[in-house]
């Protein structure tokens, strides 16, 4: 971690309260708010928040499954995402929100009419609209603590869980 963090104080906590208390609680109620209301399903909301988190190389965020209703993704799915354009495991919208995650994130310029008529065809455009304010907050917050090495300390701001609700797991 590159920050230093006063002893007793959560890293989390610290570096996105105290540290910068005019930005840090906002962006963390944005972070948070993603997971609250999001209406999309929970297999394309995975495929997407992970395949930024494999991006940005987040420990945290690749370690925990989003969970609704007791439900989680299936063992696997993180091996799946690694082969997302041919894995067999993935309907068209989770293949869909992979690549756009992944477009988002590698090649926003690259996204084209080809691209466009082909998630239009699967998505709504409130849908896109939310996706894309998922995939911002995930590639901005989880790139912020993997670059500040925040994502081995990781639980969200005023939490102590993760959005799933599962405790952090120790490294």
């Amino acid at each position: 971690m590159i920050v230093d963090v006063p002893e007793g104080k959560d890293p989390i906590a610290y570096v996105w309260g105290e540290m910068v208390p005019g930005i840090g609680p906002a962006a963390a109620g944005f972070s948070l708010a993603v997971y609250a209301h999001t209406t999309l399903g929970l297999r394309e909301f995975e495929a997407a928040r992970l395949r930024i988190a494999q991006l940005n190389g987040c420990a945290f965020c690749l370690d925990w499954r989003t969970e609704r209703d007791g439900e989680k993704v299936e063992d696997g799915f993180l091996d799946a995402l690694a082969e997302w354009r041919t894995t067999d495991a993935f309907d068209e919208r989770t293949r869909l929100a992979a690549e756009y995650a992944e477009r988002y994130a590698l090649d926003h310029h690259g996204l084209d009419e080809e691209f466009w008529a082909r998630m239009t065809a699967r998505y709504s455009q409130a849908e896109i609209v939310e996706l894309s304010m998922c995939i911002g907050s995930w590639w901005a917050f989880g790139r912020l603590n993997r670059v500040l090495g925040l994502d081995t300390a990781c639980v969200l701001p005023g939490a102590g869980r993760s959005p799933a609700g599962e405790r952090r797991r120790d490294k």
